[in-house]
C-alpha cells in the first residue's frame, strides 16, 4: 500500500474560524526525566482532545512507550491516528512494537512530506522510516503524508512543513547536520524539511505539541498562528530542541516567546533543562507556568502544565 499524499484545502485555515476544543489533555510517555516508568532519550505522548485519543511520537527504544503505557495503565487499544513529528529514531522507535502490541489500533500514521527521503551515510542508510514504512504497509498500515496544514479532527491540527522564516537552526546545534536526496535526487543538507508539528485550537488560545522543533520553536509557532488562527500561544508541550542552544539564541527566542503571548511552557526531551530555566526567567513566566516535562506529566486545558514532581 502507498502512502497517500494530502493536498489539504487551506481556506478554513485562513479564515480562522472552525471548532475550538473544550478538553484537553496530554501525558507524556517518553521522556528523558521519570517520575514513573522508563526514561530515555525521546519523546512521546498521549493527545486526548474532546475524547478523540491521538499517539504523538512513539519513544525511541522499541518497549519503552509500550511499558509505561501499561505501568501507567493507560490502554492505547482502539487509538486510530499516531503522528510522526519527523524521521530521527528518537521519536519513531517504538512504531512497530505499539502497532504489534496493538494490532487493530495505530493504523494511520500521519507524517509530513520529506520523511521519506535517503540520508545517505558512511554506513548506509540514515533514515530509520525507509525500513520501518515496508513493514508498517506490510502489516496493513497506512502512511497520510502531509504538504500543509490540516484539520484532522474538530480543532485538531497539523502543520504540515514549517515555513523558515527565521534563522533558527535547530537541526544542526553542536555538531553539524547531515545530507540528504532531495525529491530531484541532489545532495543537500538535511534540514529536517518534514519536521512537524500539532496544534489544538481552545478558546484560551493555541496548544502546540512538538517532538523535536527541529523548524525552530519560533518559526513553528508563528506558522501555527499565521496558518491556522492568530491566537496567543496558550501552552508549547514537548521537544524544542535547545539544549544546546547559545545565550544570545537564547534571549532571542524567549523574546520571540513572550510577544507570542506563550502562557505555558512544558519543555521535554532536546529543550533541555538549562534552557528551560532561562526561558521561564527571560519570557517573564512562573514555576508554575514553565517547567521540565518529566514521563507521567504532560497538560491539561483546565489547569495548567503537569510537570510531574521531579520536573517542577
Amino acid at each position: 500500500m502507498k502512502a497517500a499524499v494530502l493536498m489539504a484545502a487551506s481556506a478554513l485555515a485562513a479564515s480562522g474560524a472552525g471548532h475550538q476544543a473544550a478538553d484537553v489533555r496530554i501525558t507524556i510517555l517518553s521522556t528523558m526525566l521519570s517520575d514513573q516508568g522508563l526514561g530515555e532519550w525521546g519523546f512521546a505522548a498521549l493527545v486526548e482532545v474532546d475524547g478523540k485519543r491521538i499517539l504523538f511520537d512513539t519513544g525511541n527504544r522499541p518497549e519503552t512507550v509500550l511499558r509505561n503505557a501499561r505501568e501507567m495503565k493507560i490502554d492505547l487499544t482502539g487509538i486510530e491516528d499516531v503522528i510522526l513529528s519527523h524521521n530521527h529514531g528518537d521519536h519513531t522507535g517504538g512504531l512497530l512494537t505499539l502497532r504489534e502490541a496493538y494490532p487493530g489500533s495505530l493504523g494511520r500514521a500521519h507524517v509530513a512530506r520529506g520523511i521519506f527521503l535517503s540520508r545517505p551515510r558512511a554506513s548506509g542508510e540514515g533514515n530509520p522510516m525507509i525500513a520501518i514504512r515496508k513493514v508498517f504497509e506490510a502489516g496493513g498500515g497506512t502512511f497520510i503524508v502531509h504538504d500543509q496544514p490540516r484539520e484532522i479532527a474538530p480543532g485538531v491540527w497539523l502543520t504540515g512543513p514549517i515555513a523558515r522564516r527565521h534563522p533558527e537552526r535547530n537541526w544542526s546545534m553542536g555538531g553539524g547536520a547531515g545530507r540528504l536526496k532531495t525529491e530531484r535526487g541532489e545532495s543537500a543538507e538535511d534540514n529536517l524539511p518534514e519536521d512537524m508539528s500539532l496544534v489544538i485550537d481552545t478558546a484560551k488560545g493555541l496548544v502546540v505539541v512538538s517532538g523535536c522543533g527541529h523548524a525552530g520553536i519560533v518559526n513553528t509557532l508563528d506558522y501555527a498562528r499565521e496558518k491556522i488562527r492568530k491566537a496567543p500561544i496558550h501552552a508549547a508541550i514537548g521537544g524544542f530542541h535547545l539544549f544546546n542552544a547559545a545565550d544570545d539564541h537564547l534571549a532571542w527566542t524567549a523574546a520571540q516567546l513572550k510577544r507570542l503571548g506563550l502562557g505555558q511552557f512544558l519543555g521535554a526531551h532536546c529543550t533541555g533543562i538549562e534552557a528551560v530555566y532561562r526561558i521561564r526567567d527571560m519570557a517573564g513566566l512562573s514555576r508554575r507556568t514553565c517547567a521540565v516535562g518529566g514521563v507521567g506529566g504532560g497538560f491539561r486545558l483546565a489547569d495548567g502544565i503537569q510537570p510531574g514532581v521531579i520536573g517542577k
